[in-house]
């Protein structure tokens, strides 16, 4: 808890040792070693006085360090919207139900798309459907994925797709879906299902408020360092971005995360502070800030 409010992360990672999303061609960063460029990794992983990750555990070790690391630091829930398939996620969900949840993580162009989406939400019990936006070449708009939006009105489950800069620098910085834009027209289409941007829109933000504006099923998330923020072309703060948002959607569709995954960092308990003080600076009360920290996302998953 915090100042008395449960949290609940929304966007966590499970530490697998294979890819966390086996479905995508997941693009290899391009080095800055030969350039005299800034190793941005460095600078984050130090300025948060983070240690460099561990090799992973095996699953079940893994599950008991993460619920040991929340005890420890009062978290209530997490959920984990990647973990190296959905069967897998969906086992590693079902060792601490109480406290976990997780997301169907498939890439949404893989034939039978819509049969592992059905699968993974009927049989394995995942709570939502994470996409990663630069990745997916097709426009996330197009009729083709609209089976794929159907189910998760069906199942009434949210869309969480990530969109902007993809693996910070040296990553993937364009492609078909880099923009939340790319939603507005299925957002429309599907007036009952919630779409979810993490990462306040990850170097889109003017895109997402324009969504979020004119869209009332388009949430944001919070989640990570969100450095992309001191790479924008004009000064910019956390909690500037906090305020827009607090302003254009109010505390009703914030979703407080942290993208935390590997260890010994665990829960990343410095964005939880960083981000329920700008809150509150924010003008948020008791109620709101439960809102954000805790209730918004029960309600995406159906608990409240």
């Amino acid at each position: 808890m915090i100042q008395n409010t449960q949290v609940f992360d929304f966007h966590c990672h499970f530490p697998v040792d294979s890819p966390w999303f086996p479905d995508y061609a997941m693009p290899g960063k391009v080095s800055f070693d030969d350039t005299g460029s800034r190793d941005h990794h460095e600078q984050w992983r130090k300025a948060f006085n983070f240690s460099e990750p561990d090799q992973p555990m095996g699953d079940r070790e893994s599950a008991d360090r993460y619920i040991q690391d929340m005890n420890e630091k009062g978290i209530e829930r997490i959920n984990f919207v990647s973990g190296g398939g959905n069967k897998r996620l969906a086992d590693i969900v079902a060792m601490y139900p109480q406290r976990f949840t997780g997301f169907a993580h498939h890439h949404p162009e893989v034939p039978d798309a819509a049969d592992q989406l059905e699968t993974a939400l009927r049989d394995y019990h995942l709570k939502g459907y994470k996409l990663l936006g630069p990745l997916i070449d097709t426009h996330l708009s197009d009729r083709s994925f609209y089976p794929l939006w159907e189910i998760c009105e069906t199942y009434q489950v949210p869309v969480l797709i990530h969109f902007g800069l993809l693996g910070a620098a040296g990553g993937t910085p364009h492609g078909t879906n880099i923009s939340p834009m790319s939603i507005a027209q299925a957002s429309r289409d599907f007036p009952k299902l919630n779409f979810i941007v993490p990462h306040f829109g990850c170097t889109h933000m003017q895109d997402l408020l324009q969504v979020c504006w004119t869209r009332p099923n388009v949430y944001v998330d919070t989640s990570g360092s969100n450095q992309w923020i001191r790479w924008m072309p004009y000064p910019l703060t956390l909690e500037d971005v906090i305020q827009k948002y607090v302003q254009t959607v109010g505390p009703g569709r914030i979703i407080f995360a942290t993208d935390s995954s590997y260890f010994p960092r665990g829960f990343a308990k410095i964005y939880l502070e960083e981000q329920h003080k700008l809150f509150r600076f924010a003008g948020l009360d008791d109620d709101e800030i439960d809102m954000v920290f805790n209730r918004n996302a029960r309600h995406l998953i159906g608990e409240v």
